[in-house]
């Protein structure tokens, strides 16, 4: 009986251990936390508390031999002295076992490092770039994507990434919209807070999650003419109204790090700004993380002209609230004489660590800091048969049709021959996108092969011209063909004897992203000479969008009768295009961001104010605000998507006509699909609040639901408007609903197509 005891509690331990290894160990509480972070701090000589504020990019090879002199050594020497608090770029279980043991076995604290990577939209199985998967406006799948990136990450031994970007931005131009949700707060809050969850989890010591971190606070995406690293300059209520509320839902979600910003506001750099980090994020949102420095930006503000030099640099930084120091070595070099001087107060320092140590013990680094070395699920995890599908669903739910003239998609499965054109056709690295730094090359499917795994019809393929020339990966200006127009000729030939073309064109992979910033949206290279020469031999042409911002494609719109917008959508691109071109997913998506008909227009959004001469205001009088060459409508507006099947609006209902603070009303709408595909349509609720302390836009998102109808079928969709739904940054510098009249529109984009009005009294 006692041998029997004796092995069932064997059983229960091991049982007990496995489990614990596979969630990373115990889940401190909140309080437990504080106490071993408070302990631990207590033993600390301060060059160890500087340490864990000093992020080092990876600079040896670690399964070679230790660097033994120049700058390599001296990372080398601050590693095993405890001096460096976490590293980024080193990946893969092997080479962060590496590092790993040498902070835990051969540092006096043996405080373990974490392990940082820019894991923006996959690891190695790549979803699609974030604008495209904001044009899902499907939160599940968001999350979804998000949690496979966590996992196959994790799998690889990082436990930090460096998203979700959550920049509004209005201008297509910055390359980096391709990072971000889009133009509208609402919309990209949402987001926020799902990609936040899908990184993290319910319990960031399991094994499977990794820490988010919510950047570039503040601003970035409002960079003065698109370009990036620029000015930014806006006022208070752009500020709190437009470019704050996704950065809170990333705390409403726990986000547990915060990146700040190579931009200024107001003049100071947001690395050295006291008001974004001490005074907003960590006094008025009571924020508990910690903030780490974009890349070198801390030594970036000397050459904005704010610190003279890298000690000045260091002790700004860190006075205004910048956690940690990535890359630009000054706190490690700086701080202790700093503080040693009184120019820094020590309390900054032990409050920084503070918020350091307290995100390793959550993610159970303490417990377990070889939590994610692990060979054997790396090996399971990296592009499993898991991720490969949620990634393909996430890719068909980010495609947008933009026009479908005459009904020529969805393409007969059988009995057509196609001719397929574009040099991104073919391309498998371009579907990558940007920001995939650890994807391995021309691992996506090509269009090409997703249209022939289809065998019903006869495919032929030619290049038509080359879009880019040379090597283009993330560190190399894309080298765009504005010369070579070989191959014109045989493409137009190909179209002229086959009955559908499509025609994939657009961006390379890397003419979006950071520092990537565009003058032109148009179609680059020699793209648009092929598509109007190919246009006149066969006008039955299906245009495939393959790009990383919005493009204005006048010409296109005009001529062109079905015309999918792709993106970058992956590693399983050519499959969800596929998909979606022969009609096995009928396309849902609705586009994050305004498509301008002219760089003129920009910066172009939805929301815009109506300012005082909004209209003409007699016949051919010239003075209201318009362009002379150009209207002010865009090319496609935000929200806008359509499907195979048609939707239509009716019977708005408002339950009653005006409502008190503390009580609601509710919006109601039938929705019918009245043709012949089942498919989803994206309900959207807009709501101008006409009169108000400061000016309100002409309408802004309040709300959107995913409605899925079969042919025929009609449901009544329904949303809530309470005071909070109608609160804004007022006058008065606070969140609140003032009484008044507000307009309620419903439809299926900006461009609503119903609407009625109500009162808050009070």
């Amino acid at each position: 009986m006692k041998k029997k005891i004796v092995t069932l509690c064997f059983i229960f331990l091991l049982c007990n251990i496995n489990a614990q290894e596979k969630r990373g160990g115990n889940k401190d509480s909140k309080e437990e936390i504080k106490q071993k972070v408070a302990s631990l701090l207590s033993k600390m000589t301060l060059k160890e508390k500087i340490g864990q504020m000093n992020q080092y990019n990876g600079f040896w090879n670690v399964t070679g031999p230790s660097p033994k002199e120049g700058d390599g050594a001296k990372k080398y020497d601050n590693l095993k002295s405890g001096q460096v608090g976490s590293m980024l770029n080193v990946r893969g279980v092997e080479e962060v076992r590496r590092v790993q043991k040498i902070a835990v076995e051969e540092t006096r604290l043996g405080i373990p490092l974490i392990i940082g990577f820019d894991v923006i939209h996959g690891y190695k199985t790549i979803s699609p770039i974030p604008l495209a998967e904001a044009a899902s406006w499907d939160m599940d799948a968001i999350k979804k994507s998000a949690e496979v990136a966590a996992r196959e990450a994790a799998a690889s031994g990082i436990n930090w990434t460096f998203a979700p970007m959550v920049d509004i931005s209005r201008d297509a131009r910055w390359g980096r919209v391709m990072e971000g949700a889009g133009e509208d707060t609402y919309l990209a809050s949402k987001i926020a807070y799902a990609r936040v969850k899908g990184f993290q989890g319910d319990n960031l010591s399991a094994v499977y999650t990794i820490a988010a971190c919510a950047k570039h606070f503040a601003g970035y995406g409002f960079s003065e003419s698109g370009r990036d690293y620029n000015t930014v300059d806006v006022g208070t209520a752009t500020l709190r109204n437009v470019i704050f509320p996704p950065f809170k839902a990333a705390i409403d979600a726990d986000v547990k790090t915060f990146m700040n910003s190579f931009n200024e506001l107001n003049g100071v750099p947001a690395t050295g700004n006291s008001f974004l980090q001490r005074d907003v994020l960590k006094g008025e949102w009571n924020y508990k993380g910690f903030v780490v420095s974009d890349w070198g930006s801390i030594n970036e503000m000397i050459e904005h002209g704010y610190a003279e030099n890298k000690t000045q640099a260091s002790a700004i930084a860190v006075n205004a609230g910048s956690d940690m120091d990535m890359e630009s070595y000054a706190y490690v070099n700086h701080l202790e004489a700093l503080v040693c001087s009184g120019k820094v107060d020590v309390e900054k320092i032990n409050d920084a660590v503070k918020r350091i140590l307290t995100v390793k013990y959550e993610l159970g680094l303490f417990d377990n800091p070889y939590l994610y070395c692990d060979e054997k699920r790396e090996k399971e995890e990296i592009g499993s048969a898991k991720n490969q599908a949620e990634v393909l669903d996430m890719a068909k739910k980010s495609i947008v049709l933009l026009k479908n003239e005459k009904q020529l998609l969805p393409l007969p499965k059988k009995g057509q021959k196609i001719a397929v054109i574009g040099d991104l056709a073919q391309d498998k690295n371009s579907p990558l996108g940007s920001w995939r730094i650890a994807a391995d090359d021309n691992t996506a499917v090509s269009v090409l092969e997703g249209l022939n795994a289809y065998k019903g019809n006869k495919i032929s393929y030619e290049k038509g011209v080359v879009l880019a020339h040379g090597k283009t990966d993330f560190t190399l200006e894309t080298k765009i063909n504005k010369t070579d127009r070989a191959g014109i000729k045989e493409a137009v030939a190909l179209a002229a004897k086959n009955d559908v073309v499509i025609l994939v064109l657009g961006e390379n992979g890397f003419q979006s992203g950071e520092g990537r910033s565009r003058t032109n949206l148009d179609l680059p290279g020699l793209q648009q000479e092929l598509l109007e020469a190919v246009y006149k031999v066969n006008k039955n042409i299906v245009l495939v969008l393959m790009n990383g911002r919005p493009l204005a494609i006048n010409w296109a719109n005009e001529n062109i009768p079905s015309i999918v917008e792709a993106w970058h959508l992956g590693t399983q691109s050519g499959n969800a295009i596929a998909q979606v071109l022969y009609g096995d997913y009928n396309p849902s998506g609705k586009l994050p961001m305004t498509f301008p008909k002219s760089v003129g227009q920009i910066p172009i959004y939805y929301n815009y104010k109506s300012t005082g001469r909004p209209k003409i205001p007699a016949p051919n009088m010239v003075f209201w605000s318009h362009y002379i060459d150009e209207t002010n409508t865009p090319l496609y507006e935000f929200g806008y998507g359509l499907s195979y099947t048609n939707f239509k609006y009716s019977n708005l209902k408002l339950t009653k006509t005006y409502f008190k603070k503390g009580e609601n009303i509710t919006v109601s709408c039938t929705l019918t699909n009245t043709g012949k595909y089942e498919g989803k349509e994206v309900v959207q609720l807009y709501i101008q609040d006409k009169f108000a302390s400061i000016t309100r836009p002409v309408k802004e998102l309040k709300g959107f639901k995913i409605i899925s109808l079969k042919p025929g079928e009609s449901k009544d969709v329904s949303f809530v408007i309470d005071e909070k739904l109608l609160q804004f940054y007022s006058a008065n510098n606070k969140w609140e609903a003032e009484k008044g009249e507000f307009t309620v529109f419903l439809g299926g984009s900006s461009k609503t197509v119903l609407e009625d009005n109500f009162k808050l009294i009070n």
